[in-house]
């Protein structure tokens, strides 16, 4: 007969059975429990992501439903050129902006010693590649290893540089949009479906969380995780300088898309803003390259206008510079510099053979002289290093000694 054992004393029994494993057998089992929750949390990940890029395509198949295709092109003809230049000049303020993600980064973790060029190349690349193919996480990381290997960074290294811009990134994120709903707290009415008041409450929230970690890092230094992935956080100037980094590339791409947008629209800044950062973030989550589908249907629903020719020539055109355009010159440059790397390493192993040939000559050289001691071998013949001893060979020389040659 198995005697029940109550709920509390099973859990002791439980706990006191694994405090007497084995180090190994904790470790083992504590791996498998983490596992399992690793493994929970990527199946929860990829539903969220597969929910959101299915709501987002079913609404902007109904958004896009009797869109004549003929005027969204002849209002991308119409466009005038001094906008769509002004529209690219904030675009490139935006990555010139995203090229200082790493930058401060790296001041964050003491290797000021890494030139800006090459923390500018591993952010431009970075950003546009692997936003373009989907798999941020993923793709960010290699890219960013292969340029900084050069530089002494390890994962490690990596992985400190990719949270501390991610910090970046969401900090400029949550201190726009709290601004944007404090002021217009409609904006994303249409998105969230709450109302005003909730949206305020949101973005005061926001704001007080930014404001937050600003005061709580400017007093003293802070760090979060455990050696060796210890990341060291960065000090109060430095934080704020993160929040002006970030708004400065969320603003300048949001102007970029608000220069495009035609004036009859009447859309708001503050509301394009707000619906921009809902649209950025929402692509993220999808894990959609470059956010397709979802940013798209973002923002049609998010400024709806019964103008949706207009307000789609404007998206095309954003995306062509903001997305398209970059991306070319990012994969260019990356191959560049890929090609760069190996022709500098097969250059270097020509060399490497040349001064090892060079080196094998003195052992030759020995093997000469060798030779040439040799009493009873005729060949090459060396200079002898004493006088008097060449005399005496000069004066007895027999029938089987071979002079030796003048001193050089």
């Amino acid at each position: 007969m198995v005697k029940e054992v109550p709920r509390s004393e099973s859990t002791v029994v439980v706990a006191g059975s694994f405090i007497g494993m084995d180090r190994r057998l904790r470790l083992t089992a504590l791996r498998k429990l983490l596992g399992r929750g690793a493994r929970w949390k990527g199946l929860g990940g990829v539903f969220v992501s597969v929910a959101i890029a299915t709501g987002a395509l079913l609404a902007l198949r109904h958004a896009l439903r009797n869109v004549d295709y003929d005027q969204v092109f002849s209002v991308i003809r119409e466009t005038d050129f001094s906008v769509i230049a002004l529209a690219l000049t904030l675009v490139t303020a935006s990555y010139g902006s995203i090229t200082l993600y790493d930058w401060l980064a790296l001041h964050t973790m003491g290797r000021k010693d890494v030139p800006y060029r090459i923390a500018a190349l591993a952010s431009f690349t970075s950003y546009p590649i692997a936003h373009g193919i989907g798999a941020v996480a993923l793709i960010s990381p290699v890219i960013r290893y292969r340029i900084y290997a050069g530089n002494g960074l390890g994962p490690i290294g990596i992985a400190n540089i990719c949270f501390l811009t991610g910090l970046t990134f969401w900090l400029g994120n949550m201190t726009a949009l709290g601004f944007c709903l404090l002021y217009e707290p409609t904006a994303i009415g249409v998105i969230d479906h709450l109302s005003s008041g909730i949206n305020r409450l949101v973005a005061l929230t926001l704001l007080c969380c930014v404001g937050a970690f600003l005061a709580w890092s400017w007093f003293h230094p802070r760090s979060v995780g455990r050696k060796p992935w210890l990341v060291k956080l960065p000090s109060g100037p430095l934080v704020l300088l993160q929040i002006v980094i970030g708004l400065l590339d969320l603003t300048a791409a949001a102007l970029a898309m608000y220069i495009l947008v035609p004036p009859g629209l009447d859309i708001g800044v503050f509301r394009l803003i707000a619906v921009f950062i809902a649209a950025t973030l929402l692509g993220f989550a999808s894990h959609a390259p470059a956010g397709l589908g979802v940013f798209d249907a973002t923002i049609l629903i998010g400024l709806g206008s019964e103008d949706r020719e207009a307000l789609l020539a404007a998206l095309l055109m954003f995306r062509f510079l903001y997305h398209l355009v970059p991306l070319t010159i990012a994969l260019a440059l990356f191959g560049g510099f890929e090609a760069w790397r190996y022709l500098r390493a097969t250059t270097g192993a020509v060399a490497w053979v040349s001064d090892r040939r060079i080196e094998f000559q003195p052992d030759h050289a020995g093997d000469d002289q060798g030779q040439a001691e040799d009493s009873n071998r005729v060949g090459r013949l060396t200079v002898q290093e004493h006088a008097d001893e060449d005399a005496a060979d000069r004066a007895n020389a027999g029938p089987h000694r071979v002079s030796r040659t003048k001193r050089q």
